[in-house]
Formats: C-alpha cells, structure tokens, sequence
C-alpha cells in the first residue's frame, strides 16, 4: 500500500464533485441573477480579463475558475498563462478571460474566491515543504477543511507540494484518544478495527495516535499498525519515539507545528508532519481580476 493518500489528478477535467462544488457557489451568489450587471452592461459586449497577482505566491485552482466561467457562459474562455503549482510574483499576469463581459461579471466574484483560498493553502503548504527540504518528512494536510470545500483545499495542498492524509473517516481507520478511552486501551482498540476490516475484506491502513512514550511502546509492539501519531510530543521525547520505532512503520508528528518549529520537528526523523494550519486559518492570496471591455 502507498505510504500517502493518492492525490486526485491535477491537470484533469474535475470529476462531478467538483461541479457541484461550483454550481453551489454560483447560485450562493447569483442567485436568480445578476440585476447590477443585467442593467449595466449589454448583452453582447465582448472583453477581456486578466487575473492579476498582487503579491508573491503559489496559484492553485485555475481549473476551477476556468469551470466557474464555462458553468456561467460556454462563451467564455479562461487562458492560462501558467499551470497550477506554479509561483507567481507580484504584478504578473497569469490568466486570462475572454468572452461576454455580463458572464466575467456573474463569475469574477465566486472565481476569485476559489482561487484565492486555494492559492493562499498552496503557498502557505510549499513554505512548510521548503522548511523541511533535505529531510525524510512530507508535510501533510488534516480533516480540518472547510465544510464542502475539502476536495478543492487538499487539491491544492497537494499543488502546493504538501501529500494527502485520509479524505475522510472511511479510506483510513485513525485511532485517536476517544477511541482509545472508549475501547478501554490502544490494543483493543487495534483489535477490535483489524477484526472490522477482516469482515468487511478492506485493505486499508491502521494508524493510532499515542500521546506518551509509553503509548509509543504499546503501540509499536502490536501487530497490523501502519503509523504511529505522536501527538504535541516534545522535540526531546519525539526524537526517543523515533528511536523505539526504528523505522518499524511510518511515524507522523502533529500538534501545534508552525514555520517556526517545523524545521526541528522534521530533524527529529519523523516521516510525515501534520499541519491543520494549511486549512483552518487560511490566509488568502491576493488576487485581482480587471475586467476591459472591448469599446474601451
């Protein structure tokens, strides 16, 4: 089995997910219409739009505004000026919208905000890749998305370099302290989901979260497991894990990891590190859309 999540393709027509996803944002915002721009603009002047980044930053999500505008108006063209997971500079220019400006107009606004979010998770993951460059660890994303929107904010972790934890409770059995508490012990608690996935012919990976050494211990001693969690683990104490597990299977570190100290975090010889940051405090990347029409 792969030691990560398989990450959805990136350069690919989206699947119907994420046509839904979009089709939800735009009658959030459009609703029955746009009147502003109904009583504005004419039907049939033509333009062009260009995407403009205002500071320095990884794009993510140019499919999704191009689907955006295609849901909108078939008219209207999205061209890119570069692919997504690319780096962009303040000022540049990298795509482009051609078409019936009344339809850029109903679109800039949802488009935007997808590729905002998705730029500033991508840019905000590939500083957290950077910080680790040249040791074993892969930064990897969390649960912690927003409602509706997961599929698009681990596709653009991934385009910002980082890997795909599990998507959801099913494609992975994760075995956190309320489990452990509730099934009375780390070793019941693995019997008793080995025995779940025995039944129901499933090949997936077991992971159980420890939050001391001796945890550690109990963990690594038992059969089927495939990752152990070291949760808010001190740099001192992760480095002894590390150390007891040998390499036996994957060890991911999580817990209060910024920019600051993932770097030692990393040094510690963990294999995975997870940041919940990368999606519940999204700081979006600044992106504009001008708009010129034709007779201008």
């Amino acid at each position: 089995m792969s030691s990560i999540h398989d990450t959805p393709p990136l350069e690919t027509e989206f699947d119907s997910r994420v046509t839904r996803i979009v089709e939800e944002a735009l009658l959030e915002d459009v609703g029955m219409g746009d009147l502003t721009t109904d009583a504005v603009v004419p039907a049939d002047l033509p333009g062009e739009a260009s995407f403009i980044a205002k500071e320095h930053g990884v794009i993510a999500g140019l499919h999704v505004a191009g689907l955006v505008f295609h849901l909108v108006d078939p008219d209207l063209r999205l061209e890119k000026g570069i692919i997504d997971g690319n780096v962009v500079d303040a000022g540049s220019v990298f795509a482009r919208v051609r078409g019936p400006v009344q339809g850029m107009l109903k679109g800039e606004r949802t488009a935007l905000n997808f590729l905002q979010r998705m730029s500033g998770i991508a840019t905000l993951t590939r500083r957290f890749v950077d910080a680790v460059q040249g040791t074993r660890a892969k930064i990897t994303d969390t649960r912690k998305t927003a409602p509706g929107l997961r599929l698009l904010d681990k596709r653009a972790v991934a385009l910002g370099g980082g890997v795909n934890h599990r998507f959801g409770l099913d494609d992975m059995i994760l075995i956190k302290d309320n489990h452990i508490s509730a099934a009375g012990g780390i070793t019941n608690a693995v019997g008793s989901c080995r025995r779940l996935l025995s039944e129901k012919h499933l090949d997936l990976k077991i992971e159980v979260e420890t939050k001391s050494l001796d945890e550690v211990r109990e963990a690594a001693n038992l059969k089927g497991i495939d990752r152990i969690m070291l949760d808010n683990f001190s740099i001192e104490n992760m480095k002894k894990a590390v150390a007891m597990i040998n390499h036996a299977v994957e060890v991911e570190a999580s817990g209060n990891v910024t920019l600051a100290n993932v770097r030692a975090i990393a040094e510690t010889g963990v294999d995975l590190i997870s940041v919940g940051a990368l999606t519940h405090s999204v700081m979006a990347l600044d992106i504009s859309m001008k708009i010129t029409p034709a007779h201008a």
